[in-house]
């Protein structure tokens, strides 16, 4: 005889948390602050070199992106069929730009775009890799004399990295695909294994040689004389002394290896006229695992007792566009560099704000508030006249603001003046202003009021610099 069932236990409802997804976070004003000063650097760097601002869909056709990035491409983020297109959330902004280029027939362009992208890596936070990040890029587009526009990507790395003030010296690691190519065709790599062993050799910054040699062998199935002719090289390191040497050897013999070689030495020669080579380190270990480089491939590092990965690279994609239209006939050259800005502001984020900083941080120049009956039309009336000059005022909206209540805003937001009035004030045509810092206070004519503030404000840039 069976026995009775017992009806089910209920099982209590799972606890409802508010969290952002995995490898996602909220940035906060102070962290919106320091991303807006690096956009900031990084844009007018762009413009000065004469690049325009587009921008694409932040999803792209999955057939567009498929076969572009390796044995990355597992880390694209497919989004559901909802009964239309086969759609993935970009992964870089290299191919949405290529794919721009095709799609509308442009031959020639220099454009700078920055947005987010999604990769369904595996996060770390203290080393800035997110699932959801920032990208900045800029890319040459067109037909230039050889390693001109490359050059031109490594200055403009150069000069962002300067400007932002790291608090580390960095250094920028190049290598040629042409020369990988070379070196793998000396040592005897099968044609077919290119690939798949030059995403091995990219892990070498993250891994033992023998690690990765187990990887080429056991994984690649490559002979292990050849894994250990390809290790004899990659472990090499230089400067233009090194590219002289290597023309010297068997990679310089080949026909792939001497054209790479002969193309990072004018790269060099460019470099030093520029002033940027001190910062290049040719390193043959330099792989790069995504498929469409084909010329030029950088890489930039910090230098110094910090672990944030590589915080800028790039390269030269010659055939991205062309492979995208399944069109050989058009070819549009590209060249271009993504700045990792995410890692930077991880290292900017560690830092504790000098007073400087928290003062530029607050972004507004003063605060106001009144008390008395009717006295906020006249403030209203105040208030717009600063912000047509041009300041960033914040206005308390209440219509009674305690002298208190308003200098313990300022201060714990950081703003540099306290504008006050009452009934008083107005018959009299002023308004009492506090500076913080030093905590004086002035009567102020209301129409001297916005002039004298933007003075003062000017006057204490130029003495901060």
């Amino acid at each position: 005889m069976s026995q009775p069932t017992e009806p089910a236990t209920p099982t209590a409802p799972a606890q409802f948390m508010l969290k952002t997804p995995k490898g996602m976070r909220d940035i906060g004003p102070e962290q919106g602050w320091q991303r807006k000063r690096i956009f900031q650097v990084i844009t007018e760097c762009f413009e000065r070199h004469g690049a325009l601002p587009i921008d694409t869909p932040v999803c792209e056709r999955r057939e567009i992106l498929a076969g572009n990035y390796g044995e990355e491409s597992k880390l694209i983020f497919n989004l559901e069929n909802q009964g239309g297109e086969d759609l993935s959330l970009r992964y870089d902004l290299t191919v949405p730009f290529a794919r721009y280029l095709g799609q509308n027939k442009v031959q020639a362009m220099t454009r700078y775009h920055i947005a987010k992208v999604y990769r369904r890596d595996q996060p770390n936070i203290t080393r800035g890799r997110f699932r959801e990040f920032y990208q900045c890029d800029i890319d040459f587009a067109g037909k230039y004399d050889t390693m001109m526009a490359d050059v031109e990507c490594l200055e403009i790395l150069c000069e962002i990295l300067s400007e932002i003030k790291l608090p580390y010296e960095f250094s920028i690691k190049i290598n040629h695909r042409s020369i990988l190519n070379g070196l793998f065709q000396v040592c005897g790599v099968p044609e077919d294994k290119f690939k798949p062993i030059c995403s091995a050799i990219d892990k070498l910054d993250k891994r033992t040689w023998d690690e990765v040699k187990e990887e080429m062998c056991k994984e690649k199935g490559l002979d292990e004389k050849v894994a250990d002719a390809i290790g004899t090289y990659v472990s090499k390191s230089g400067d233009v002394n090194l590219i002289e040497e290597l023309l010297q050897s068997d990679i310089g013999q080949n026909k792939d290896g001497k054209t790479g070689l002969d193309e990072l030495k004018l790269l060099y020669k460019y470099a030093e006229q520029i002033g940027i080579g001190k910062n290049l380190k040719f390193d043959m270990s330099l792989a790069r695992g995504l498929d469409y480089y084909t010329g030029l491939i950088f890489e930039a590092v910090l230098v110094g007792d910090v672990e944030v990965g590589s915080i800028a690279a790039g390269g030269r994609y010659d055939n991205l566009v062309s492979n995208l239209l399944q069109n050989p006939r058009f070819q549009v050259p590209c060249v271009g560099l993504s700045v990792g800005v995410e890692r930077l502001f991880a290292i900017f984020e560690s830092q504790k704000l000098t007073a400087h900083e928290q003062l530029a941080f607050s972004q507004v120049h003063c605060c106001i508030g009144s008390i008395g009956k009717e006295m906020s039309s006249h403030r209203y009336r105040i208030v717009g006249e600063l912000r047509k000059r041009g300041l960033r005022v914040k206005n308390l909206l209440k219509d009674h603001v305690k002298p208190l209540t308003l200098y313990q805003t300022c201060e714990s937001e950081n703003v540099p003046y306290a504008i006050f009035f009452g009934p008083e004030d107005i018959k009299n045509n002023v308004v009492s202003v506090k500076r913080l810092s030093t905590r004086e206070d002035e009567k102020i004519p209301i129409g001297e009021l916005a002039d004298e503030l933007a003075k003062r404000l000017t006057i204490k840039d130029e003495s901060d610099k």
